[in-house]
């Protein structure tokens, strides 16, 4: 049963230390920026829902650009991220793919962008992404390879495909075939929850340490 079609579901609240809501920063291309879709059906303001409907409290914030790569998104990354961020959903390299940009120079940008995250002190959740099968299998292995690697090297919570269930279904895009549409959307956040959740404890845990 969708989250969307569920009663929430009763529990504590997970708030920062300072008794605020835990502010999460989804930092992306447009598939987390809500591509030709009114902000409150974008990626971020849906999680959000869904993270309040469960008794969390959160917000999350969209610093979303479409059409941004992994290096265009480190270049803006300071003033993306403010300081007093509690966590960053990473999303970023399917631009890169769709370009045929070596997943070295890919792998590259993201290994940065979560480097200076953590010397910020702010946890990252890596959402990954999945090369097309067209751009030959040696293209492929090194490109899905770059977000299990970066999560395994960094000791990140990875969900390993955003576009899980989604991809290649014109149920869930608009009519270009690559963006989801609001029924995307929601299916992406049903699918990517549980690991916004344990990341949402991670950071409770650390918070208390």
């Amino acid at each position: 049963m969708s989250l969307f079609a569920a009663l929430a579901l009763p529990g504590s609240a997970l708030a920062a230390p300072s008794g605020r809501p835990v502010k999460l920063v989804a930092f992306g291309d447009s598939l987390s920026a809500g591509y030709r879709l009114p902000a409150s059906a974008a990626f971020p303001a849906v999680l959000e829902r869904a993270l309040r409907a469960k008794g969390r409290s959160v917000s999350v914030a969209n610093a979303g650009v479409s059409g941004d790569t992994s290096t265009g998104g480190l270049d803006r990354l300071d003033w993306s991220v403010p300081d007093d961020t509690d966590g960053v959903i990473l999303e970023l390299g399917a631009n890169d793919m769709l370009r045929g940009t070596d997943p070295g120079v890919t792998r590259k940008a993201l290994d940065t962008i979560i480097t200076r995250l953590k010397a910020r002190k702010i946890p990252v959740l890596l959402a990954g992404m999945h090369a097309s099968r067209n751009l030959g299998p040696d293209y492929v292995a090194r490109f899905d390879a770059i977000y299990p690697d970066l999560a395994r090297e960094h000791g990140l919570v990875l969900y390993p495909f955003f576009l899980q269930g989604v991809m290649g279904d014109r149920v869930y895009n608009l009519e270009d075939g690559l963006h989801p549409n609001t029924k995307g959307v929601e299916a992406i956040v049903d699918g990517i929850l549980p690991t916004v959740e344990t990341f949402l404890d991670r950071i409770q845990s650390s918070a208390t340490r």
